[in-house]
């Protein structure tokens, strides 16, 4: 049964994204560079292998219809809505509920599109089956996404389900500024990061790129910690139990070490690793981002780390001391093949630390995180 599928992701990572879809086994046919959509086919396992397996997709939808429009209209989105065969995705006894998402200048809003496609559904079915439809807004059995981007419209049934995939299920503890997980993950398969090599992230915060990349190694699957997929209401539980059943994990010993300078943040990472059960393989030390040569690390392979930004830090001075000096206390122990990946919102006081210290600066893309345009930089120590 060949389905087309369409995902969403942090924007910017669509070329890391497009890699691990095709490795799950998916077939690429569009890609939204820099939107965070891509669009691929394959069979119905993808569904729940994409949800429980991919490291760095936040949602996958079954796609419905994707159209273009001159001008789009209220009345263009009832008739493609309206069009589409409900009664093979919603049983009669199910309740669904529409997810609008509206980008851009329209004569409507993101309330109006939910209104409207959820209308067309009722209309649909009622004419179809001689049936109304039960809606659920807070807790339906089918979630339909309807997106209206610039002159684009965009239906899809959603596997997902309202929380993104990047919410992984295995915080005890939350850093107030903590990073999305598939963007952690992404950083760490960007990094070319070895079994054997020394990954440190040297402002670890709550250990969440630490913790991802042991997830990685061990083949930890992102979604054993969460049970409320979307699609076991429209498939079943076996599809998952059968992708469940071909995972072997493994307890690799790495060398992971993460420096934070709050210890209620180290107390908080370390919980956050033991409940995904990785806290044997990392090394959680409070220390100062600054003062790397004092940690008793002599050389890394690996550096990974989301400094704070001005709204977490203060003002433009104290981030452009924190950068300047920790990129020169990272020269003590980053030797010229060290791998350095960074990422934040203050991207001209990176660029001129990295130069004041005499790093290249090998690759660097945009990424959209949490409202922020990000940068991530890939630094090669000169």
């Amino acid at each position: 049964m060949k389905l087309k599928y369409y995902a969403t992701l942090p924007p910017g990572l669509e070329k890391i994204s497009s890699d691990e879809i095709e490795e799950l086994g998916g077939r690429i046919f569009r890609t939204k560079e820099s939107k965070g959509r891509i669009f691929f086919e394959g069979d119905l396992e993808l569904i729940p292998k994409v949800n429980y397996l991919s490291r760095t997709i936040e949602r996958i939808m079954i796609l419905l219809n994707f159209e273009k429009f001159d001008g789009i209209s209220l009345d263009d989105i009832y008739k493609s809505v309206y069009e589409i065969d409900w009664s093979e995705w919603i049983k009669e006894e199910q309740s669904f509920a529409i997810r609008p998402l509206r980008v851009g200048k329209h004569n409507f809003t993101s309330v109006d599109v939910g209104k409207v496609a959820g209308q067309a559904v009722i209309d649909a079915y009622k004419n179809a089956k001689n049936i109304g439809l039960k809606v659920n807004l807070d807790n339906p059995d089918v979630i339909i996404r309807v997106d209206v981007i610039l002159n684009e419209l965009i239906i899809g049934i959603d596997t997902t389900g309202d929380e993104g995939l990047h919410k992984r299920g295995y915080r005890a503890y939350n850093h107030p500024a903590h990073l999305n997980a598939s963007i952690a993950s992404a950083l760490v398969k960007l990094s070319n990061w070895k079994d054997d090599g020394i990954l440190l992230d040297p402002m670890c915060g709550s250990g969440t790129i630490l913790i991802e990349g042991a997830m990685i190694k061990r083949n930890i699957p992102p979604g054993k910690f969460r049970d409320d997929f979307a699609f076991i209401k429209l498939f079943g539980r076996d599809i998952l139990e059968g992708i469940k059943s071909q995972i072997v994990e493994n307890e690799k010993i790495l060398k992971l070490y993460g420096i934070e300078k709050f210890k209620k943040h180290i107390e908080g990472a370390v919980k956050n690793a033991e409940n995904v059960g990785v806290a044997d393989t990392i090394n959680f030390i409070e220390g100062d981002a600054t003062e790397l040569e004092k940690i008793g690390l002599k050389e890394v392979d690996v550096v990974i780390t989301n400094p704070p930004y001005g709204i977490r830090i203060g003002g433009k001075r104290m981030v452009r001391n924190l950068y300047n000096n920790f990129l020169n206390s990272l020269k003590k122990i980053a030797y010229n093949q060290s791998r350095i990946v960074i990422i934040t919102a203050e991207d001209k006081i990176l660029r001129n630390a990295a130069i004041n210290n005499n790093y290249k600066i090998k690759e660097e893309f945009k990424v959209m995180y949490g409202g922020l345009d990000t940068i991530v930089f890939v630094l090669e120590n000169e």
